[in-house]
């Protein structure tokens, strides 16, 4: 059963913590997915083995936490991540983010320096609500969204369609990232991406790399992989680095 955490302004987040030693592994979901998902919950298994702490969790509208997916924004998701962040989770913390989560996952590192101690990025987003609004919208659907304030998209990975909603794009462009000559970060940083992602192009992660910069961030590229990552040479591969860091962590 899944715990909860009330947000300033009175949503329930839910969370799962398993006990163990540092550090804290914390994973932070993509859009419209949950902590149920395949690699959240691979990955507390690999921590419950090795006896390490593990959190995983829902932002707002999102699995089992209060509220519905439509009204939230990144700004909200953002306030969740951090908000579990501080309230459950004992420094130092490996954050390992997937798709729109290793955004969400490199903005606390920014916001966390004194916890967040390394990250890994899988199929990592950056900027992602302009990626969907630039990349991903025809023109005739910006229009669309415009005149409804949402747009209903299809998704391959769940059966409802996504609902985009203007404010959500909107919101989005005060935690824009890529345009930044360069992210500062003293961590640690891992991306993994699949070449053959057609969601999430392999040369966001690559751009990322060199913002933040190859001293601090080493890049994966799985040459079959595609978005989710999730076939278990994805989920091994994810789970050797995971390991591999929360050594360097234990060490420095």
């Amino acid at each position: 059963m899944p715990r909860f955490i009330t947000s300033p302004d009175g949503h329930k987040i839910a969370y799962n913590m398993l006990a163990g030693g540092p550090p804290t592994v914390i994973f932070f979901p993509g859009f419209f997915s949950n902590m149920e998902g395949t690699k959240a919950t691979f990955l507390e298994q690999q921590c419950r083995g090795r006896g390490q702490a593990y959190i995983r969790f829902d932002y707002r509208g999102h699995g089992k936490s209060d509220g519905r997916f439509e009204d939230g924004t990144f700004s909200e998701w953002l306030a969740d991540a951090l908000l579990v962040l501080d309230e459950t989770a004992s420094a130092p913390v490996l954050a390992v983010g997937s798709s729109m989560g290793g955004f969400i996952t490199l903005h606390c590192a920014l916001a966390r320096p004194d916890k967040i101690a390394g990250m890994i990025g899988i199929a990592t987003s950056p900027d992602f609500t302009e990626s969907i609004y630039r990349e991903r919208m025809t023109e005739q659907q910006r229009q669309i969204m415009q005149a409804l304030g949402y747009l209903e998209i299809p998704s391959e990975y769940q059966d409802e369609p996504v609902k985009i909603t203007h404010k959500l794009i909107e919101d989005g462009k005060k935690h824009l990232l890529m345009n930044r000559d360069w992210i500062e970060l003293d961590i640690p940083v891992s991306l993994i991406h699949g070449k053959k992602d057609a969601d999430v192009p392999w040369q966001k992660s690559a751009e990322l790399q060199e913002k933040i910069g190859r001293e601090q961030c080493d890049l994966i590229l799985i040459p079959d992989g595609e978005h989710r990552l999730s076939r278990p040479q994805d989920l091994d591969l994810i789970g050797q680095k995971v390991e591999e860091m929360s050594r360097v962590i234990s060490i420095i």
